[in-house]
């Protein structure tokens, strides 16, 4: 998790509870040899538009990069989104994080032209 985000700390037993538990989240975990070198949480939701999804916390170990793991993620992730109806599946990733960021167009996401608004609660 920290090299998702500085600072973040590896969830614990029970957050991964919680986020299995959640009907509305799907935990993808990207494995080498039996050993989990990625994790996505892909949400999929309805709203008054329809149903969406969101792509969260892709992430992958800095040694097992450039494998393939972040791509298997985020292409299941995408399948999850049609799987159950999903008209779009989003994103956001910080602007350092330079390998994803090049990732996505690959993968067919468009850049938005939006304004991202966060509110710490």
């Amino acid at each position: 998790m920290p090299q998702l985000r500085p600072g973040a700390t590896a969830p614990g037993p029970e957050t991964l509870a919680d986020v299995l538990a959640d009907p509305s989240t799907t935990l993808l975990a990207a494995c080498d040899g039996g050993t989990i070198v990625g994790l996505a949480v892909v949400a999929v939701y309805r709203r008054l538009s329809g149903v969406s999804a969101h792509l969260h916390d892709v992430v992958v170990d800095g040694a097992a990069r450039r494998r393939g793991g972040g791509g298997a993620l985020v292409e299941a992730a995408i399948e999850v989104a049609r799987r159950r109806g999903a008209y779009s599946l989003e994103l956001t990733s910080a602007p350092w994080r330079e390998e994803a960021n090049r990732l996505y167009p690959r993968l067919g996401f468009q850049r938005r032209d939006t304004n991202v608004y966060w509110l710490r609660l």
